[in-house]
């Protein structure tokens, strides 16, 4: 396991550098391409026209059929009629060439008249009365030339004939009929029937022979076409019908051959289509496909390269997931090879929430979400087999509800029973998730159906747990990774070296378990690891059980070996107890953790004791040989359990502690913790620093309260 270990350090270490990250990604994106490569590969068909199909054949995509639309498009243009359009103006001009036709042979009427009266009244004579063929005349000089042309003199000499009121008559007449006639639609190949329909209303009038026949000449000039082709708005009526065609589809999934069927051109044009013809040649199955790796590591990239850790646990988190997300990928492809036996909804039986559980536990929940977004888009296209299309939506949102659920459930997981609990929720979840996706198409399934998805489902969830509880412990000490389960563990009373130090240094263990309760509400009040730094208390002095009669919380009333010591001496053996401890802890194999906990404790500080006798005994003693060794504290959990250190033994060395001499013991302590520098290599703010030391005198008042004396007590004490 040692060596296991190393290896993965130097692969970590080879992280730091640009060129073996971006060697990391590729053979990362390498794998995920050849897990999924077969999966979008387009299927071969050899296929050719007229030649019967051997299986039935469904369009891998929804695709517009362009021709069939076209064709479609063009029989609803040929399906609208010309438009034609009723010019109503029409009717008025030919009624009011014939009202004018009427009104300029009344006028000359009236005007002869007129002349004749006058004549008359002067008593003069006069020439002869004008013939009609003068009126004739006169009235087609006041007409146009086309008019005139048209229309026969009868209908003129009858008009210039005709009295006032005949006259008056015969034009109402007319244009009664022409309007009747002419409110309607005439369109070419019709105009000769309207005719006739004027000269049948004209005919049965009660005017005589030679008005009537000029009525219903006038009538037949006067009816004219008057609906004319629209090309405007035929256009527009074709441009809507066409507009209105729905584009022809062919469905995914939609049956294109069936087995047995003839494949005519009809059908090898829709093959060619969808692109099941000639498909060998088609790339865009794997471009699309290196476009969907290429996101997912960018996400993935983005997300370690974002979040503040140190570099050195970034680049073990990022090797770590790698191996984790490559194990599930194996494991879901593994799987997705028995979709050969046909069995409905094999897929169900991976254990999706492993991965998720995995990483929550040894690196994050948010990159633990993010993996199970990403394992449901690969297992959509894994297993896709069976299904139209390359995505298998089905089993997508099975295994991200499953992994989901897998992280969620897992929230408290202090214990490795935590874990077996959290799959067998996840086991629930995933049968509540199989249930939903079959009765949302409205199947139809038998009891043994049932039977089998709720067997998949519960081995789903079982094998998650079973395989991220065997996976954990090899993972922990492979990567030396100290988790919340691996510090529980370490809590158990019954670990050796807690027993040790019971057993060989019962006062050193009394102090640690003190100074791990300080150090934990400590720890907790500036949002540190509270357990860790509880744990770190309870081994940060196992190094004294090698001379625990040199440490003044063993000696139970006994002479103090010291004060027979030269201060030299005695400064050697209380700081051998660090470097003692480190070993004593790397022979364990314990975590790096802990062990900088009990190396980084002291820092560098100074035993004033030693050296103040020291002084007495010396004019110029080293201060650096009464120093510890170090190295100063580097995270707040090792300066929070070094502080609680000092803080406990010295409050325990007071004889009456008060609450105001806690707080400003305490204070005093902190602050020559501060101006030592022994905090300076490590984040702890002054904010954080001031909360610390108040939950410390919080804490401390609360362990040393005052007690009142009982008289019982105290009368058998004065008999003694």
């Amino acid at each position: 396991m040692e060596k296991m270990q190393q290896h993965f350090i130097r692969i970590r270490k080879l992280l730091d550098y640009t060129f073996f990250r971006v060697l990391f990604f590729l053979v990362l994106g390498l794998a995920l391409y050849a897990s999924m490569y077969s999966n979008v590969k387009p299927e071969k068909l050899d296929l050719s026209l007229f030649s019967v199909a051997e299986k039935t054949i469904r369009s891998p995509a929804t695709i517009e059929d362009k021709k069939s639309t076209e064709i479609k498009r063009q029989e609803a243009v040929d399906q609208v009629q010309d438009v034609y359009t009723l010019k109503k103006e029409y009717t008025q001009n030919r009624v009011d060439l014939i009202t004018s036709i009427f009104d300029t042979a009344s006028e000359i009427n009236d005007e002869e008249s007129k002349s004749t009266k006058k004549e008359n009244d002067v008593k003069t004579t006069h020439d002869e009365e004008p013939s009609v063929s003068e009126k004739v005349s006169k009235l087609k000089d006041n007409l146009t030339e086309n008019v005139t042309k048209d229309l026969p003199d009868s209908v003129f000499t009858a008009l210039v004939q005709a009295d006032k009121d005949e006259l008056s008559i015969t034009k109402d007449l007319t244009v009664t009929a022409i309007n009747n006639v002419m409110t309607k639609r005439i369109s070419t190949n019709d105009v000769e029937n309207a005719k006739k329909r004027v000269e049948e209303e004209l005919k049965y009038s009660t005017l005589n022979d030679d008005l009537k026949s000029a009525a219903i000449e006038l009538g037949r000039y006067a009816v004219v076409q008057n609906e004319f082709y629209d090309p405007v708005a035929t256009e527009d009526l074709r441009k809507q019908a066409a507009e209105g065609v729905e584009s022809v589809k062919i469905l995914q999934g939609q049956i294109i051959v069936e087995e047995g069927e003839l494949i005519n051109q009809e059908i090898y044009r829709q093959l060619k289509l969808v692109g099941l013809l000639d498909n060998e040649k088609s790339y865009k199955p794997f471009l699309g496909l290196f476009i969907l790796i290429t996101i997912i590591l960018l996400a993935v990239n983005y997300y370690f390269y974002q979040t503040k850790t140190q570099q050195e646990k970034r680049q073990t988190n990022l090797l770590l997931f790698g191996i984790i997300f490559v194990l599930s990928i194996f494991i879901l492809k593994v799987i997705s090879m028995l979709q050969i036996f046909n069995y409905s909804g094999i897929g169900y039986l991976f254990p999706a929430a492993m991965g998720g559980m995995l990483i929550k536990i040894l690196i994050d929940e948010k990159l633990a979400i993010l993996t199970s977004i990403i394992m449901a888009v690969c297992g959509s296209i894994v297993f896709n087999e069976g299904v139209t299309g390359t995505l298998n939506f089905s089993e997508g949102i099975y295994i991200l509800f499953s992994s989901l659920a897998g992280i969620l459930f897992l929230s408290s997981h202090n214990q490795r029973s935590k874990i077996l609990q959290a799959g067998s929720i996840t086991a629930g979840v995933n049968l509540i998730t199989i249930w939903a996706l079959m009765f949302l198409p409205n199947g139809q399934f038998s009891g043994l159906e049932y039977g089998y998805y709720f067997l998949t489902a519960l081995v789903s969830g079982i094998a998650s747990a079973v395989l991220t509880i065997g996976l954990l412990p090899l993972f922990e000490a492979s990567f030396g990774i100290l988790t919340t389960m691996k510090l529980i563990e370490l809590s158990n009373p019954n670990h050796p070296l807690l027993r040790k130090i019971l057993m060989e240094a019962p006062g050193t263990y009394h102090h640690s378990v003190m100074v791990a309760n300080l150090s934990e509400s400590a720890c907790e009040a500036i949002g540190a690891n509270g357990l860790l730094a509880r744990v770190g208390s309870y081994y940060h002095d196992i190094g004294k059980t090698r001379r625990p009669n040199f440490f003044i919380e063993n000696q139970m009333h006994l002479e103090n070996p010291h004060d027979k010591l030269p201060p030299e001496k005695s400064a050697n053996i209380i700081i051998a107890h660090v470097t003692d401890g480190a070993n004593e802890l790397k022979k364990y194999h314990m975590p790096k953790e802990i062990i900088d906990i009990a190396e980084q404790h002291h820092g560098t500080s100074l035993l004033k004791f030693f050296y103040h006798k020291a002084l007495q005994n010396e004019e110029e003693p080293k201060e650096e040989d009464f120093r510890y060794p170090g190295p100063k504290a580097q995270t707040k959990e090792s300066a929070v359990v070094g502080i609680a250190d000092s803080v406990e033994a010295a409050v325990r060395s007071l004889t009456q502690p008060t609450p105001l001499l806690i707080e400003s013991l305490v204070k005093k302590i902190v602050a020559d913790r501060l101006q030592d520098g022994q905090l300076n290599e490590c984040d702890l703010t002054l904010k954080e620093l001031e909360a610390v030391t108040h939950t410390l005198c919080e804490t401390l008042k609360g362990i040393f309260h005052s007690r009142i004396e009982y008289p019982e007590m105290t009368k058998k004490v004065k008999q003694a």
